[in-house]
């Protein structure tokens, strides 16, 4: 079976062979999940669970970034391209036996673009002006202008259970009792939750041979393991079979005999993001002094040991001949652009006097990145104070309503019809309807964010696993 290079999830869900501890898997996660429903998930591995573990998208990605078929087995476009028809698979059971038809997608799609539901890339959804269900089987996606192709965020999607959260007020799905018992209709069922601790799924026996069948692991685990050495320790004892490790730490692996490492291929960035709704921020001059303050090579070398690409822009390299036709080679910033070099920029704007922010990260750790950044700051008088906060109180400071934050170190998961990135210049203030070449020239020009590094997957696996391999 060849994987396409997605996430470590999709490689533990689709590709493990024979494991240990009467064929379960326990993959340890830096923080809690968020939450099980993707109309209100930021999280990237929670993502991932829901669309590979406990539910299904439309479509999916192959290792091309070609959509292909999934739970809707083909498609058609009118002749105008602005009437999209799927044709559903009808063999698709929730957890609770009821069957899965076209009807919960409309449902989901219709309340991903409702704007009570708060769904994060609701915007890639703005072409979309209605959705119909004329039967268990057909699902029907009217447009307002011709579409270039199938929308990306249908890769990314999953599907709800319109049975059991049709009757919850979408402004209230955050508080509905499906998200502390899911049921869902993916290869893995809920099982329990234990906060901040454990999410345990088990395979479903039922899941159908023509979406991919039963998985071949009983049990699926997600331990919450938030300190680096603790993460490591538990790795090399033997108590987790998968944990992102440190890059410093892979050597250290290597050399242990019972380990592996996994490197793999990413649509994940890093950046640093500014509110532009207050000062200092609020100042083009200031955002910019930062952006050019920033030694993203030095980052890759001195944090990442060499696993990551020091950003030139805004568009992981995976990315950018597929996400930006007709641009310039590689997704490289136009001529002339300045703002994002890749190491250290050669214009360094001067920042007014004793201009000072509040950094939040995630973590409780030794924050190398946000201490490389805070040094390389200060050279030019700069004083980011670093605070380290818990997913879910980050998560509220920078994406709450309230916007309750200066700057804040972010790890952004990608897509290839930059969905995200739109996401992120509404998160920092700034208002865009522009996409491809246009979107990525805005982030350039307006520098909502400065991004630091596009990021490759670094695993540690116990060797007992089987079945399970990295790419090249």
């Amino acid at each position: 079976m060849r994987c396409p290079p997605a996430s470590l999830a999709l490689l533990v869900l689709a590709c493990s062979g024979a494991v240990r501890r009467g064929d379960t898997v326990i993959l340890a996660s830096g923080a809690d999940l968020q939450g099980p429903n993707p109309l209100l998930t930021v999280h990237p591995l929670a993502r991932q669970v829901q669309r590979y573990a406990l539910l299904v998208t439309l479509i999916r990605y192959d290792s091309t970034l070609t959509p292909a078929p999934y739970f809707a087995r083909a498609w058609s476009w009118s002749p105008d391209r602005t009437t999209l028809t799927f044709r559903i698979y009808r063999g698709l059971s929730w957890h609770d036996g009821i069957p899965t038809t076209a009807r919960d997608a409309a449902w989901t799609l219709d309340a991903a673009r409702n704007p009570e539901t708060g769904y994060p890339r609701r915007n890639d959804l703005a072409d979309l002006v209605e959705v119909a269900a004329p039967d268990d089987s057909t699902l029907v996606l009217r447009f307002g202008q011709a579409q270039a192709g199938v929308p990306d965020v249908l890769a990314d999607l999953a599907i709800l259970p319109r049975h059991l959260l049709e009757r919850v007020p979408l402004a209230a799905l955050r508080t509905a009792r499906w998200n502390q018992r899911p049921i869902g209709n993916g290869p893995f069922r809920f099982v329990s939750h234990q906060p901040n601790r454990r999410w345990v799924f088990e395979a479903n026996p039922a899941f159908p041979a023509e979406l991919g069948g039963p998985p071949r692991v009983r049990r699926f685990v997600i331990a919450v393991v938030d300190e680096p050495t603790t993460k490591l320790a538990a790795l090399t004892s033997e108590e987790l079979d998968f944990a992102g490790i440190n890059p410093a730490h892979a050597e250290f692996v290597r050399r242990d005999s019972r380990l592996r490492v996994l490197e793999y291929p990413l649509l994940f960035s890093y950046a640093l993001v500014f509110n532009t709704r207050r000062p200092p921020f609020d100042r083009l001059e200031n955002r910019r002094a930062v952006a050019a303050a920033v030694d993203r090579r030095a980052i890759v070398d001195g944090v990442l040991f060499g696993y990551g690409t020091a950003a030139t822009g805004p568009v992981p390299p995976e990315l950018s001949a597929h996400a930006l036709a007709g641009s310039s080679p590689q997704g490289a910033p136009s001529a002339g652009s300045s703002v994002q070099p890749s190491d250290r920029s050669t214009v360094r704007p001067s920042p007014p006097p004793a201009l000072r922010f509040e950094l939040l990260t995630v973590g409780s750790g030794e924050a190398a990145l946000e201490q490389m950044l805070q040094a390389q700051l200060a050279t030019i008088g700069i004083r980011p104070d670093i605070r380290q906060l818990e997913l879910s109180t980050f998560l509220e400071r920078v994406q709450g309503p309230s916007h309750d934050f200066d700057a804040a170190v972010m790890g952004l998961p990608g897509d290839p019809g930059l969905g995200h990135l739109v996401h992120l210049v509404s998160l920092t203030g700034l208002r865009t309807e522009a996409g491809g070449e246009r979107l990525v020239r805005l982030i350039e020009d307006s520098v909502p964010a400065t991004f630091l590094y596009h990021a490759r997957g670094v695993q540690g696996m116990n060797r007992r696993g089987r079945g399970v391999s990295g790419w090249t």
